[in-house]
């Protein structure tokens, strides 16, 4: 196997695949990209069994063939070579000689063999859809996912496509974030799928701004096609909960903020937050928010935001990063929180069909 490649392009490639590979893997393959020269290009493929991450490169390939790399060494070989090309060369024990201006390493690899095969696109369904848009919805949610591994249901984020409309959300049981976008499909479309934190964070990882993505799943695995990347992981298996039940329809108090002013007097007053069961209370009364952190060991944050709010007066506590997280990944100016007292959900909408359900912290 012999190929000669551009170093930013090798670069760009090995950045787009490396993410997905664990330091601490029990298997050593596991550690390694997957080499395939084949006429005209380069295909690199990394897995951790659950995930797998492919991408085609243009390169001259001399002799075709493959091996298996240390994905994260020869990166950092690659990173610091001092020519604007690279050339490697595979003998039949897979090491390989990588030349690069003034500069020659080896770098001892594992045959292909060994590495696990790639699942094959069989899809039942697929849609396609903006990279930008797919990827910006999913920083409206992915963060309201969690992380007890007990709860594998909620280890994720749910993707529902219908006939009318495509919805991501994300749980913990104690928030949940929900964006939806408006589709046009069959009119029997009912497709569910929970796709891994994992898979979320590479796609957020790898995702571009422009061009089209093409989503296809099975019952048990979901791709991804943009550009020269490909992404495949498995699904989570189990039934996710019924969000729409948990959707408040009697908060009768609503009222405008805007979002960045919330989002910095949280940051703020979070400073003295000491643990996760630290809550910010938010008082609403005679057109102004009260924001405050007290802690009788650490101290006290108090501020006042104008708004126009001439209601009733109501005081609720949240977990401040709780509130934070959506505030950062709205991107509009104001925000809206609707409320029905103290010790029930509020919601946090905006302009964009974006609905944040949070409960509240009991305080003394």
């Amino acid at each position: 196997m012999k190929f000669k490649i551009e170093k930013s392009v090798f670069i760009n490639g090995l950045q787009a695949v490396q993410n997905v590979v664990g330091s601490n893997s029990t298997l050593p393959i596991l550690s390694n990209v997957l080499l395939r020269a084949n006429k005209t290009e380069l295909l690199l493929t990394t897995t951790d069994l659950d995930v797998s991450v492919s991408c085609n490169l243009e390169a001259e390939v001399e002799k075709t063939g493959s091996t298996t790399l240390p994905v994260r060494r020869l990166f950092s070989i690659i990173r610091e070579l001092p020519g604007s090309d690279v050339e490697i060369e595979i003998n039949d024990k897979d090491v390989a000689t990588i030349n690069s201006g003034s500069s020659k390493f080896t770098l001892n690899g594992i045959s292909e063999d060994e590495f696990p095969p790639t699942p094959k696109v069989e899809s039942k369904f697929s849609y396609d859809m903006k990279q930008n848009l797919f990827k910006e919805m999913l920083s409206m949610v992915q963060y309201a996912a969690s992380t007890d591994e007990t709860r594998q249901s909620l280890n994720g984020v749910f993707l529902r496509f219908n006939a009318e409309k495509f919805s991501m959300v994300a749980t913990d049981g104690r928030r949940l974030a929900l964006i939806e976008q408006e589709v046009e499909l069959p009119i029997d479309t009912d497709v569910k799928m929970i796709l891994p934190t994992k898979a979320v964070n590479e796609l957020h990882h790898t995702l571009g701004d422009d061009e089209d993505v093409k989503i296809n799943s099975t019952d048990k695995q979901i791709f991804f096609e943009f550009g020269n990347v490909s992404v495949s992981s498995k699904l989570i298996d189990g039934t996710y909960p019924n969000y729409e039940q948990v959707m408040p329809d009697n908060n009768d108090t609503r009222i405008t903020i805007e979002r960045e002013s919330l989002l910095f007097a949280l940051k703020r007053a979070s400073i003295l937050s000491v643990d996760s069961s630290s809550a910010v209370k938010l008082t609403f009364a005679d057109n102004r928010i009260t924001v405050l952190m007290s802690n009788p060991e650490v101290g006290e944050a108090r501020e006042t935001i104008p708004i126009k709010y001439e209601g009733k007066e109501i005081s609720i506590a949240f977990n401040p990063d709780f509130m934070i997280e959506p505030l950062k990944n709205i991107s509009e100016d104001e925000v809206f929180l609707e409320l029905f007292d103290e010790m029930s959900p509020g919601v946090l909408k905006c302009s964009l069909p974006f609905v944040y359900v949070l409960m509240p912290v009991r305080i003394s």
